[in-house]
């Protein structure tokens, strides 16, 4: 049998096996180079490798090759029955064999004097790891101290500039004329992106279309918000005639109104209408003038001047202004009388509230958002994503909200590794397709190592034997001729873990017949009843301010009703998570500190250990809290709550600072463990996952809500457009 006829049947049965595959397989069945292997086997290793998904054809073909190579598998029997050669393990000279050393007989032919002869290490191991602890810690201190320095000069460059003087420097007035008839369109082939010493994109490609919506996801701490920045600050080079807004932090706080702060935001608006005003007063007094030729010139240039300001106004609909900045606030939950109170007045949340209709009301060709989802409730969510539907320019959104980018995305960015891969499609479908390209790609790799280590193998034996030489040069060559695959990225996962409650008989937390009100002549919540055993998995849902922390705070006894009863077991113990609580961790201790302050009695170990448990490991660990990012403080926060055992776990907005491994990990925990929970949440996927009933808080009273999430949001939208 020759390997041309094993090669035709290898086609035959398999037709898109690869050419170098087909003869390297034939080679190797007939050449007597594997005679020491199980041929077939390797054989149907590989094949079956290749063809995954036709299973039935392998065997068809191994069966082939296995009549086909009868005769010569049975002749290769046969010589191996015969006595060999035996290949010693290492060289030996025997005329100095008088000279060997007397140890040689007790390691089973292993020569231990000779081998330690004169070897002894003078280096001090115990001193070397301790020098090269010392290095490992300077380096990381060295990049933290780079990290803090540059987020310092950036904030100090901010405060110096105010947001009108910024909107002109990152968008000059002349580009809105400079923008006609010009592509909005953005393809950068190659750029870099560094943060201090950092490096946070090499080379990568940046693609925008104009009118596409991008989700920009992401590991927390990969860059995703500095990418942003870099965008908006034009420290990446964006066409000047596209206009960029960044919403990012909250606005600063003083005495003019909400509606005011949203019209001045449109930096070129607010500039011609001055403009029109002074060129309306120059006029007047240009018309109190008589007929000389200088002032007929001077009302001349002022009225030519004055229809290119009102064309401009016109450009950008500025008549219909006020009426769409109300539109705005009133979306993102502004009531009439908000609208008109000082910007100082509203706490840091609803700023940030602010500076979303600031940028949604300006309107830029480019609108960078980052988190947008984590300062609003799930009111204000729900009109946000139906708003960014029909967002006619370019949208760059960060969000570990999957729902959220379900909703507006049509495209997601995926960061990692210092590159951008783009995907068409919401995150559902980038999601399938990156599994689908991860599988792939992990198959092509796999085959591809197999099949080298063949080739190497073969090589390895034979490469300084005369007979078989030549063909161990063109197995040589085969292997140079391959491509360099690199080895898929690995997929990270996450897990948290909730220690088993012990079982205590109900009623475990109730309350019966509630009222409170931080004044008896103005109530928050009335006659509330609600009931909280091991089996409950409620979420509650409404506006900001209607009373959704105040009932968490009554649960957990932090307020204390003004009517009604409050009735609590004396054996339950309640974990209460609130964003705010990730704030007021010590920035000043490690988190084995932390815990160690909170829950005393434990190792340093055993703290790092439970730690480890909510992936804070390795040196994390021993880190000040105020270098961690805002999802490690999370993981930090819920390890502290995992330590009280608790019965009943209380959940104010638990998924702010969490990526969507975290929260993933966190939806995972929550399902499994045997206790209690109450969510408060603007996240539709994290409810819909973890809870079991809805209940609205809204109008001063809690009730159950008969539909899902969906449904809640929908009825939300429809409600707010059926406004006059």
């Amino acid at each position: 049998m020759t390997s041309l006829e094993l090669a035709e049947e290898i086609r035959s049965i398999l037709p898109g096996t690869e050419e170098l595959i087909v003869q390297y397989l034939s080679g190797y069945l007939v050449d007597d180079a594997g005679e020491e292997e199980d041929v077939l086997q390797v054989a149907n290793d590989i094949l079956n490798s290749l063809a995954m998904d036709h299973p039935d054809d392998v065997q068809k073909l191994m069966a082939r090759l296995r009549d086909l190579l009868s005769e010569q598998l049975a002749a290769r029997a046969r010589n191996s029955a015969r006595p060999k050669l035996m290949k010693l393990d290492k060289v030996m000279d025997l005329s100095k064999a008088g000279a060997m050393s007397s140890t040689i007989g007790l390691g089973e032919g292993v020569d231990l004097e000779s081998i330690n002869k004169g070897k002894a290490s003078r280096v001090d191991v115990k001193k070397l790891e301790k020098q090269e602890a010392k290095l490992k810690a300077k380096i990381e201190k060295r990049a933290r101290r780079d990290l803090y320095e540059g987020s310092k000069l950036l904030d100090q460059h901010r405060k110096q500039q105010n947001y009108e003087e910024m909107f002109l420097k990152i968008n000059p007035i002349e580009a809105a004329t400079a923008a006609k008839n010009k592509s909005k369109d953005i393809h950068l082939p190659s750029i870099d992106v560094n943060f201090a010493s950092n490096r946070i994109l090499s080379g990568a490609s940046l693609t925008l279309a104009y009118g596409r919506r991008y989700g920009l996801i992401g590991r927390n701490g990969v860059g995703k918000s500095t990418l942003l920045k870099h965008i908006a600050m034009r420290e990446v080079p964006i066409p000047a005639h596209i206009t960029i807004l960044f919403v990012e932090q909250e606005i600063v706080g003083d005495d003019t109104t909400a509606l005011e702060s949203v019209l001045k935001a449109d930096v070129w608006r607010d500039h011609l209408l001055k403009e029109e005003a002074t060129l309306n007063a120059k006029l007047a007094d240009l018309e109190k003038e008589g007929d000389d030729k200088r002032f007929e010139d001077a009302r001349e240039e002022a009225s030519s001047r004055m229809a290119e300001v009102h064309a401009r106004l016109s450009d950008m609909d500025a008549e219909s202004g006020p009426s769409r900045a109300a539109t705005l606030l009133a979306g993102l939950g502004f009531s009439e009388a908000d609208q008109s109170k000082p910007t100082k007045s509203f706490s840091g949340g609803w700023r940030m509230r602010l500076a979303l209709a600031r940028a949604l009301f300006v309107k830029p060709a480019l609108l960078l958002l980052d988190e947008p989802s984590n300062h609003i409730d799930l009111n204000a969510l729900a009109w946000l994503e139906d708003y960014l539907q029909t967002w006619p320019g370019t949208l760059l959104v960060v969000s570990h909200d999957r729902a959220f980018l379900d909703s507006v995305a049509t495209d997601i960015i995926h960061q990692h590794s210092g590159r951008l891969d783009y995907y068409k499609g919401n995150f559902t479908q980038f999601y399938s397709t990156k599994s689908e390209r991860d599988r792939n790609m992990r198959k092509e790799y796999d085959t591809q190592m197999e099949y080298r280590k063949h080739l190497q193998a073969f090589i390895d034996k034979w490469r300084y034997n005369a007979n078989r030489a030549p063909q161990a040069q063109m197995r040589i060559k085969m292997l140079e001729k391959l491509p360099d695959l690199e080895p898929p990225e690995e997929e990270e996962t996450e897990t948290f873990k909730l220690p088993e409650t012990d079982k205590i008989s109900p009623p475990l937390l109730q309350l019966s017949g509630v009222t409170f009100g931080y004044t008896p002549e103005r109530f928050i919540l009335k006659n509330i009843d609600i009931d909280v055993g091991l089996d409950s998995r409620i979420a509650i849902v409404g506006s900001n301010g209607a009373g959704k922390s105040t009932l968490i705070k009554l649960l957990t006894g932090e307020l204390r009703p003004l009517s009604g009863d409050l009735n609590r077991n004396g054996r339950l113990r309640i974990g209460y998570f609130s964003q705010h609580h990730v704030d007021t961790l010590n920035p000043t201790m490690s988190p084995v500190q932390f815990l160690a302050s909170k829950f005393p009695g434990k190792t340093e170990q055993e703290y790092r250990s439970h730690l480890g448990n909510f992936q804070i490991s390795g040196m994390t660990g021993l880190q000040l809290i105020g270098t961690l990012s805002g999802g490690q403080k999370s993981r930090v926060a819920f390890a502290a709550l995992s330590l009280m055992n608790p019965h009943i776990l209380l959940l104010d907005e638990p998924t702010n600072h969490l990526d969507i491994e975290g929260l993933d990990a966190l939806m995972a925990a929550l399902k499994s463990w045997n206790g209690g929970v109450i969510v408060i949440s603007h996240d539709e996927r994290f409810i819909t996952t973890v809870a079991k009933e809805l209940w609205v808080c809204a109008d001063g009273t809690v009730s159950k809500f008969m539909g899902d999430v969906q449904a809640y949001k929908s009825l939300i939208v429809s409600n707010i457009k059926a406004r006059p």
